[in-house]
Order: C-alpha cells, then structure tokens, then sequence
C-alpha cells in the first residue's frame, strides 16, 4: 500500500469535491439517520455532513487514511468511533445499523460481495443503504478505456478498479435500489437502498 496515496487524496479530489460531489455527498449523507455504519471512511471526508445520526461507527483499513481522518473526527457534531478494519468481516452484531454510508470505498474493496453480505447482515431490516460509486463507464470507449487502465491504476491507487460494475453487484445480493442519480456521464453514481431481509 502506498503511502504517498493518503497525504494527496484530499488534494486530488478536491477540483471533482468542489465541482459537484461535495453537494451530491452533503444530499446523500444528509438522509443517513440513528446509528450509521461508515464503509471505508478514508480521511474523513464525510464526518461534517453527519447532522441527522447519533452515532457513526467507521471503519477504515489503512492506518494512514484513519490517523488523517482524526482532525474531522474530533470536530464532528456527532459521537464517531473509527476502527481500523476491512468490509469484509465486521465485529457487529447482526441487525445493528440504521443506515450505511460508503463513498468512493467499493473500487477498492477486495471483496465486495462478501463485504455487501455483511453490510446486510449489520443493517437493520429496511435500513437506509446510502453510496456514491465511480463505476464502469456504459460508454463503449471509455469503458474500454477504463479497463485498460484498471491495472496500472490499482498499483498506484491503493486497488482502486476503475471498471468495477458496483450497481451490478449490490443487485447480485438482493438489495432494494430505491434510487440511482448519475454524474460525469455516468462515471459517478449516488445510490439509495435499503435491506430487504
């Protein structure tokens, strides 16, 4: 794992941030409620936005993305507690959670349909199930483009896949897509669902 990657991650995202995602991010985090489950917190980018739960648990697994993260941590208006852990086996109990955010986290996730199993098994039944991917392009050539450079990107990115298909498997686990706004022609998506125990 890189470790140059953490110390400019807010810096790369900034122009995409201040364009158009930290609104789209605000909206969607805004509809987060009662005791939230944060899937790959990274720096923090999202604490602020937390208005409406009680509690945040999330969970990270690189160390030097959770020791950026510290500063929102502390100036956040809600309780969160931060864990240095993968999707793929959380330590909750099972219907636990609400709701459920993950920005920008299920390119990276080794495993992400057994990190979506475990998402279902720690949310509540209907809890709010709230993400905003980069997914696979449906346009032909940049969707080629992106499995081109998916390699040489996942080397420099921390694993992240540029052509990942999240819409496709959050449907192979069965949750309930209640709503899907797209963005950047598609390169981008905020996804609403909800778990259908």
């Amino acid at each position: 794992m890189e470790k140059w990657f953490p110390t400019i991650y807010d810096v790369a995202m900034k122009p995409l941030e201040q364009a158009r995602l930290k609104k789209v991010r605000k909206e969607l985090i805004s509809k987060a409620k009662g005791r939230v489950l944060e899937i790959g917190s990274g720096t923090g980018v999202n604490f602020p936005y937390y208005h409406n739960a009680y509690q945040v648990d999330a969970i990270e697994p690189n160390f030097l993305m959770v020791e950026k993260s510290l500063k929102r941590k502390k100036q956040s208006k809600v309780p969160i507690q931060t864990y240095l852990l993968k999707a793929e086996k959380l330590p909750f109990s099972d219907n636990t959670f609400d709701s459920v955010v993950g920005t920008l986290v299920f390119c990276t996730i080794s495993e992400p349909l057994k990190a979506l199993r475990e998402i279902k098994r720690v949310s509540k039944p209907s809890a709010n199930l709230l993400f905003l991917e980069h997914v696979r392009m449906s346009q032909p050539t940049l969707g080629k483009a992106q499995d081109f450079l998916t390699p040489f990107w996942k080397n420099i990115c921390d694993g992240c896949h540029l052509n990942r298909n999240t819409l496709e498997l959050f449907e192979q686990t069965h949750l309930t897509i209640k709503k899907v706004d797209a963005y950047y022609k598609g390169l981008f998506l905020a996804i609403e669902c909800s778990n259908n125990k």
